[in-house]
This record gives structure tokens, C-alpha cells and sequence, in this order.
């Protein structure tokens, strides 16, 4: 039986650390397909191969952000109405947001295949690893609906506080992912498309271990009425889905931006600029936990009411937040070229540069990663409230700060500008979250108030 939590008593750090903790250890394996598939890339194949993957990075995070922001929005709205102890309201809501996963994946299918060739030639990526990105993209967008299976039916587990299941699911597709990686690639051969076959058979694994444990879940019973769609119910999921991802898109279209920037340093500054992207996985794989701990949290408070303890767990997951990124920031300054190291081949002098090249970018994010961890909880807090709309604000803030330093300090001080771009769209977007979330909580707190004295409460 899946582990359900109520989130609505107890300690809010001991409740926000338990959650998150088990999130924490799936993440680091959902992080071994993105740093085995890199280090199999970069270390059999070499730097072209590795910079043909890391090229359409953004892009490939587009589609993936969109999956991830619709299915955390309906999250949202199942969360709240378990918080209310709505279980038949709860149950309709995810039956809805099941159905609307599976059109949209079709949706997203067929436009990702139809933009690999013109997205790639607005990138300027190198003819001489064009077709391996292409190769690649067409796999992994072939798989989408896995990875809308698992995303969906992991958000629905997390809504109702059960962070174990994901945990043991994704121990279960890294485990996969790095067998089938050293198969494919290294024993069959198949170059950057056996990587792709292989996070695609890894994500459908952790999609069926997610789906077992919810038919086991007493709750979630769910009956045929619960997946006919209801206009106004699909709606709600809509407007709490939509921005989220639309904030990932405009976020991953400044990556792009800048990565069409960085397409024009060559193969070499690619590759190095890929591979610190990849330990950014690392880097950011506590502070996604948070996030979603937080919004499970937030909504479950907000469905009981509870303002006081949706600001004292604010409070204390920001302290938590800020302490983990300084501990993960050092760790990064201190093994972060052995780390780089293992994702980079080629001649020696080549290599070095390299290196040095990747040291630089991660050691500007290190020093800088509580901004980061600050923008995770406080903006899975207001997605929490179901203020996707102003998460979507700081998305614009993000990428607009992002794209006018990539098209106009690389100008004037070279690649280095790049690197430092990150971390003020960081804190660009971090102005408008917590600006936004002292508003949003004086909302709640009048909404409440005025509840409470019209007798709705």
C-alpha cells in the first residue's frame, strides 16, 4: 500500500524534510539518465557526440517542461481537494487530469517531431552534429508518452504526500537506464540513439511501477463517471497547468537563445558548456525536491485552511533550502573538475582547456546557488496557492533577463557573460516570487477574514 501523508498536522520542517528526502534520492537517479547518457556520449563516442546531444538540450527541456508544469498544475487541485477531505471531488479531479495528460501528449508528439528540423537550423547547430541531434530528438520525442505517464501518475502520488513511490520508481528506471546505456551504446553500437532508446525504456519502466502502486491505493478507486471530462472542471486544471508551462517555455526558449549563443564558440566550448549542464542536474536535484514538498504542502494547508502553517512552512523551508545549497555549492567547488572530467575525451590539450572551461561556469553557479534554492520554494509555494499565473510572471522576468545578456554582454566580454546570465535570471526571478508571495499571502489572509465574518467558513 502506498504511504499517503497529511500534510495538514504536525512539525512543518520534520513534514517538509520527510517528504523531501525520499524525493531527493529519486531525483539523484532520474539524474543518472541525464549524466549516464553524457558520460557514455562523451567518454564512447567523443566531443561531437557530446556536443550534439547538448545542443538541443533546451529544446528537448521545452517538452519536457511543458509535461512537467501541466502535471504539478493538476497536482494542484487534487492536493487541495484531499487537504478539504473532498475524496469524491479528489478522485474526479485526477480521473480529468488523467484524460487531458493523454490528448495533450498526442498534441505534444506531433508538433515536437514537426519542429526538430527547423528548430535545429534556428540554433545554428554545427553541420557537423546536426544529424546526430536530429537522431536523437526523434527517438526521445518519439517516447513522450512516457514520460507524460510518469510524470502524471507520480504528481498525483506526491498531491496526495506519498514520496516514496517516485523515489522507488526512479531507483528502479536508473538502474535500467544505466544497463541499457552501456548496451546500446557501447556494446551494439547504436550511438546517441541508443541513449535515447534507453532513457525512453527507463521512464516507461517508472511509469508502471507508479501506475501498480496507485491501483493498490483505497482512495483512488476510481469509477468511469471520474474520467468523463467536465468542462469546468478541465478548465480549473487548465488555468492551474497552463502557465506553469508556459513559464517553462518562455525559460526554455531563452535557453535556446543562449545556446544558439554559445552554438557560435564551437564545438569544444559546447562541450564544455554541456557538460556543466549536466552537473547543474546535480546541482538543482534538492531544490526541485523542495519545490515539490512545498507544493504539496501549500496545498494541502490552503484546502484545510491554514494560513498560519503555510507561512511558518515557508519560513522553514527557506532556511532548510538556503543551508543545502551552501553544503551542495561547496561540495561542487571541491570535486567539481574530477566530476567534469568524467564527461569529457579527446586530446589532452583539448581536454584541458575544456575542463577549465566547464570549472568556471559551475563555479559561478555554486557560489550562487541559494538564489536558485529561494526560487524553488518560493515559487512552488505560490504554485501551491494556485497562483500559477504570477509563476508565470517570473518565468517572463527569467527569461527575459537571460536573453539580454546572452545577446549583448557576449559582445563585450566574451563567453564569460554566458555564465554569469544564469545566475541573474535566478535573481531576476526571485524579485518577482517573493515580492509576490507577501501579496498573495495578505490575499489569503483577507479572503479568510471575510469568510470567516460572512459565516462561509
Amino acid at each position: 500500500m502506498a504511504e499517503i501523508k497529511n500534510m495538514t498536522t504536525g512539525s512543518p520542517a520534520r513534514l517538509f524534510l520527510a517528504f523531501s528526502l525520499p524525493l531527493m534520492v529519486g531525483n539523484v537517479f532520474q539524474q543518472l539518465y541525464t549524466v549516464v547518457d553524457t558520460m557514455v556520449v562523451g567518454r564512447v563516442l567523443g566531443t561531437s557526440a557530446l556536443a550534439a546531444v547538448g545542443t538541443v538540450d533546451w529544446f528537448n527541456w521545452m517538452f519536457l517542461g511543458i509535461i512537467t508544469g501541466l502535471t504539478q498544475g493538476f497536482s494542484i487541485l487534487i492536493a487541495q481537494r484531499f487537504g478539504e477531505g473532498n475524496l469524491a471531488g479528489m478522485r474526479k479531479a485526477a480521473g480529468n487530469a488523467l484524460v487531458l495528460s493523454g490528448i495533450l501528449t498526442v498534441v505534444l508528439v506531433i508538433v515536437g517531431q514537426l519542429l526538430v528540423n527547423p528548430v535545429l537550423k534556428i540554433l545554428h547547430v554545427p553541420q557537423e552534429v546536426a544529424p546526430m541531434s536530429v537522431e536523437y530528438l526523434r527517438v526521445v520525442f518519439g517516447g513522450m508518452i512516457v514520460v507524460m505517464a510518469y510524470n502524471i501518475l507520480a504528481s498525483l502520488l506526491r498531491a496526495l504526500g506519498d514520496s516514496k513511490t517516485p523515489l522507488y520508481s526512479m531507483m528502479v528506471a536508473g538502474l535500467v537506464n544505466v544497463g541499457l546505456d552501456l548496451l546500446f551504446v557501447a556494446v551494439f553500437g547504436w550511438g546517441v540513439r541508443g541513449a535515447a532508446i534507453a532513457t525512453v525504456i527507463a521512464q516507461g519502466c517508472s511509469a508502471v511501477f507508479c501506475l501498480k502502486k496507485i491501483l493498490k491505493i483505497e482512495i483512488l478507486a476510481f469509477v468511469k463517471t471520474d474520467f468523463l471530462p467536465e468542462l469546468r472542471l478541465v478548465g480549473r486544471l487548465l488555468f492551474l497547468g497552463t502557465p506553469m508551462a508556459l513559464q517553462n517555455i518562455l525559460i526554455s526558449i531563452g535557453g535556446m537563445i543562449v545556446q544558439s549563443v554559445v552554438n557560435g564558440f564551437g564545438v569544444l566550448f559546447i562541450a564544455a558548456f554541456t557538460a556543466t549542464n549536466k552537473l547543474y542536474g546535480l546541482l538543482e536535484i534538492a531544490a526541485i525536491s523542495f519545490g515539490y514538498a512545498m507544493t504539496t504542502y501549500v496545498g494541502q494547508n490552503l484546502g484545510a485552511r491554514k494560513l498560519d502553517r503555510i507561512k511558518k512552512g515557508v519560513r522553514a523551508a527557506v532556511l532548510i533550502a538556503i543551508l543545502t545549497a551552501v553544503i551542495i555549492g561547496v561540495a561542487m567547488l571541491i570535486f567539481g573538475k574530477p566530476l567534469l572530467g568524467l564527461f569529457i575525451s579527446g586530446a589532452e590539450s583539448d581536454r584541458a582547456d575544456t575542463i577549465a572551461t566547464a570549472y568556471e561556469y559551475l563555479t559561478v553557479m555554486s557560489i550562487f546557488l541559494p538564489v536558485l534554492y529561494i526560487l524553488h520554494v518560493v515559487r512552488s509555494a505560490l504554485q501551491g496557492m494556485g497562483r500559477s499565473v504570477l509563476t508565470m510572471v517570473s518565468g517572463v522576468a527569467e527569461f527575459c533577463v537571460r536573453t539580454a545578456v546572452a545577446l549583448t554582454l557576449p559582445a563585450i566580454v566574451g563567453y564569460h557573460a554566458l555564465f554569469w546570465g544564469e545566475v541573474m535570471a535566478w535573481a531576476g526571478a526571485d524579485i518577482v516570487l517573493i515580492s509576490g508571495y507577501f501579496i498573495a499571502i495578505w490575499q489569503l489572509k483577507r479572503m479568510l477574514q471575510r469568510d470567516t465574518e460572512t459565516g462561509t467558513v
